[in-house]
């Protein structure tokens, strides 16, 4: 089995392409983080204050189930994680599928997607979902990103 895990959580396909991308170009396997309940496009409109995207930033221990799992987890060394920036973080199912395995002496790898937002504190959102895990910077990229570029990140994360 290989050692490396591209697992994402997409919400529009854009992470899913990008992700796709890595895992070719690294030769990881590929997971996709399933919410048991998908998200609605009423879902994800930001600009309503009561859509399930905006509780869920606005309460931060909101975890979405995850619909399947990672077989053989114990396998894999590092895993690139990604996901769309929402609100300047990750999405709180991210946290779901951090807290639903055990990291430690893994590496996490973080990449997003997003139209123009950073990873800004991503990383302290996510770091005490992971206990034990070496939790790397995360970068974001563009939607149109090649197999090159990704490629080169990932040769270099950490």
């Amino acid at each position: 089995m290989n050692k490396n895990l591209v697992a994402y959580f997409s919400a529009s396909g854009t992470t899913a392409r990008v992700a796709k991308k890595l895992a070719d170009a690294i030769g990881a396997d590929l997971f996709e983080i399933v919410p048991q309940q998908p998200y609605t496009s009423a879902d994800l409109n930001w600009q309503d204050r009561t859509s399930r995207t905006t509780a869920e930033k606005n309460d931060r221990s909101l975890r979405p189930a995850i619909a399947g799992q990672v077989s053989h987890m114990e396998a894999y060394d590092t895993v690139f994680l990604g996901f769309p920036i929402w609100w300047y973080g990750a999405p709180n199912i991210i946290n779901t599928f951090l807290e639903s395995y055990d990291f430690k002496g893994k590496t996490i790898v973080p990449f997003a997607t997003s139209g123009g937002s950073a990873m800004g504190r991503t990383n302290d959102a996510l770091a005490p979902s992971c206990p034990g895990a070496k939790l790397c910077e995360g970068r974001r990229f563009a939607s149109n990103a090649g197999a090159g570029e990704l490629k080169a990140w990932a040769e270099t994360f950490c």
